[in-house]
């Protein structure tokens, strides 16, 4: 499988032809699986019920006993997963035209792996520095592939596309634009500032180093809002090379880490309030799981400060809470969509025209419809949290409803990331140099002074506010 073949969303038939039929392009048949997987969810959760039970992911584990206890525990819940996803992706295969018994013997190959490497990302120290099972796969992935060579068999399930498309779709189900209300206008309003100032600054200074729009775009998307699921999101609307979404997931990781390590730090040397303290963590981390843990790190500073730390101590993890994982979060869609839109009829293909030169329908034909699914999956799932109230929402709508499909999302991903690595050669990943890693580091230094000048002085008195709350 070559590793320069970008993420095309026209798919084509067994003889090489681009397929004109619908039922056979994995855009459509991605909606299809992961709107499947949605309603089971919310018809168990409309029963009083979760699929949680099928949907199973690891529990944080510190020695190798608890995880083992761990996955011994869920061995039938992973057997059953295993048939849904089987049955689901083989069959979808064959109708797509694909080899279906192939397909299969590579994907249980590919499933069993994938069990492992979402255990390992379980493990607490794994957790605390975000290396999320995703990258874990990445990782392997690529250790493999260099060193042996990937029988066919097993390349036959490297569906890297169809992955990435059926877990956009299940993120978006994870996303109701209701958050927005939640979260207030200063809050909606501060993530909007960051979003659009960041992802610019990156983008163009990507551009002026000489990379590509595409990979400019995911690089500005995964420092504007959300890291990794952003990355991935718009890697898939955009049509971006796989190894591109794998530097810029990489860079979102390296740099969350460092954030993760400093922020709590500066923020209590300069004598910040925990609200604006987490505010500013909030504004200007990559990545949800470093975030939370530079915030809460913050949050016990504060409570053996001995009043020191103006501000209640759960007021950094509640600031951050608003401002990332609300804030920014819920502009993955939005990205995602423009940028679908713009790629489609702006930017150059792989064949070096311009779709905005041809017709609506050529137009049509090329737009990315998995996008359309992710709006889709965010307006039910918004439609559902408009009957309750935030507090409802998590204690509720999330572990029986929203959990159950986050899990699914990640074995998605994983899967999409192990393919990635097992299809993919380090020279791939090192071509680009360190233009990457220059245009992501603007944005990173913009994110960080841009956060503290709106959490400091612009909407200060917002975050004070819920710190003395």
């Amino acid at each position: 499988m070559s590793t320069s073949e970008s993420s095309d969303v026209v798919i084509k038939s067994p003889d090489g032809r681009s397929s004109s039929r619908w039922w056979q392009q994995e855009d459509w048949w991605s909606i299809f699986l992961a709107l499947i997987l949605i309603s089971a969810a919310y018809i168990l959760f409309s029963q009083g019920g979760s699929l949680k039970w099928l949907a199973t992911g690891p529990t944080k584990w510190t020695t190798l006993g608890e995880a083992g206890a761990d996955l011994l525990r869920r061995l039938p819940a992973l057997g059953g997963l295993y048939l849904v996803w089987a049955v689901l992706l083989t069959i979808s295969s064959a109708i797509i035209g694909h080899d279906s018994r192939k397909f299969l013997g590579g994907f249980t190959v590919l499933f069993i792996v994938s069990v492992f490497i979402f255990q390992l990302g379980a493990w607490a120290s794994a957790s605390r520095y975000n290396l999320e099972p995703p990258l874990l796969a990445l990782v392997l992935g690529l250790v493999v592939s260099n060193i042996w060579q990937i029988p066919d068999w097993l390349a036959r399930s490297l569906r890297v596309e169809y992955y990435i498309k059926i877990g956009i779709v299940l993120l978006g189900a994870t996303l109701p634009l209701t958050l927005i209300q939640w979260a207030g206008p200063v809050a909606i309003g501060q993530a909007a500032i960051v979003s659009l100032v960041t992802f610019f600054a990156i983008f163009i200074t990507g551009r002026l180093l000489g990379l590509e729009n595409r990979f400019a775009a995911v690089l500005g998307v995964g420092g504007a809002v959300c890291g990794v699921s952003a990355a991935i999101a718009v890697a898939g609307a955009v049509r971006a090379k796989r190894e591109q979404a794998s530097v810029a997931i990489s860079l979102v990781i390296i740099w969350a880490i460092v954030s993760l390590l400093a922020l709590p730090f500066i923020s209590r040397a300069l004598g910040l309030s925990t609200g604006v303290a987490g505010a500013w963590i909030g504004t200007s981390e990559f990545a949800d799981a470093a975030g939370i843990a530079a915030a809460q790190t913050y949050s016990d500073f504060a409570a053996h400060s001995g009043g020191a730390i103006a501000g209640n101590p759960d007021a950094a993890v509640q600031a951050f809470t608003l401002m990332k994982v609300i804030g920014r979060d819920i502009w993955i869609g939005i990205w995602a969509f423009a940028l679908a839109i713009v790629a489609t009829t702006w930017w150059r293909g792989e064949d070096g025209t311009v779709s905005a030169r041809a017709g609506s329908g050529e137009i049509w034909r090329r737009f990315p419809k998995f996008v359309i699914g992710f709006v889709v999956a965010s307006v039910f799932v918004t439609w559902l949290s408009s009957h309750y109230s935030l507090a409802e929402y998590r204690t509720t709508v999330t572990p029986a409803f929203i959990a159950p499909i986050t899990a699914l999302r990640t074995w998605a991903f994983i899967f999409c990331f192990l393919s990635i690595g097992l299809s993919t050669r380090f020279a791939s990943l090192t071509s680009t140099g360190l233009r990457p890693f220059w245009a992501f580091t603007v944005g990173v230094v913009i994110n960080v002074l841009l956060g503290y000048f709106l959490s400091v002085h612009v909407f200060a008195d917002f975050w004070n506010q819920l710190g003395n709350s």
